[in-house]
């Protein structure tokens, strides 16, 4: 029962206000009793490219961090994922999980996985102000791997950055966030950009 109220609760606003982002949070927490696991999905920036993240995950990243953990690393645990687009990159093994700095300097294929420099980031960030965390890539659609990822590591709830894209914008461009509102298995949380950071091109990230 508890999963399909915080998802009603989420989906009332298109941006959560404080009160309600809290008493998701304490439902959560009172719910299991163990750290409350958010997973946040990350991309990288349409305007720099790798290693660099999306203005809209960073600014997610970044709200989680200042609106919903606080002060209170010990009690909660970040779920990154990447979903890399299908290339001929020759690299097949995706099951690989970062916590922590070092996860990556053993990593044999580093270079050849360009998602992974863009999850060393945020791993870098959770380890410095310690946060418990863990960072996967995946390949395939984003919206679909996403949702599925979610099922399958069942977070408390999903955060995702958004574009704030106008009707007509997401005509041509779709929405990863907007999908995943509407069919993931847990309660989201879509953030949208900040009004001084959109881009010249606000389909730009």
């Amino acid at each position: 029962m508890l999963r399909p109220l915080l998802k009603k609760q989420l989906q009332t606003e298109r941006r959560p206000s404080w009160k309600l982002t809290q008493r998701v949070v304490e439902m959560a927490a009172s719910a299991s009793g163990e750290a409350t696991r958010i997973m946040l999905a990350v991309n990288e920036s349409t305007i720099k490219g790798y290693p660099h993240a999306s203005i809209s995950c960073r600014g997610a990243f970044e709200w989680i961090l200042k609106k919903i953990i606080r002060s209170n690393t010990c009690d909660f645990k970040l779920l990154f994922i990447h979903v890399q687009v299908p290339d001929e990159d020759g690299f097949d093994d995706m099951d690989s999980k970062f916590a922590s700095p070092d996860d990556f300097k053993k990593m044999k294929h580093r270079d050849k996985i360009r998602g992974l420099h863009l999850l060393e980031y945020f791993v870098n960030q959770c380890h410095e102000i310690g946060v418990a965390c863990e960072a996967w890539v995946k390949k395939g659609d984003a919206k679909e791997i996403i949702c599925l990822e979610a099922k399958r590591v069942q977070p408390d709830f999903l955060v995702l950055g958004s574009r704030g894209l106008g009707p007509f914008q997401k005509v041509f461009v779709g929405t990863v966030s907007e999908f995943c509102v509407k069919h993931a298995d847990c309660p989201v949380i879509s953030i949208k950009r900040n009004a001084d950071q959109i881009p010249q091109d606000p389909v730009d990230d």
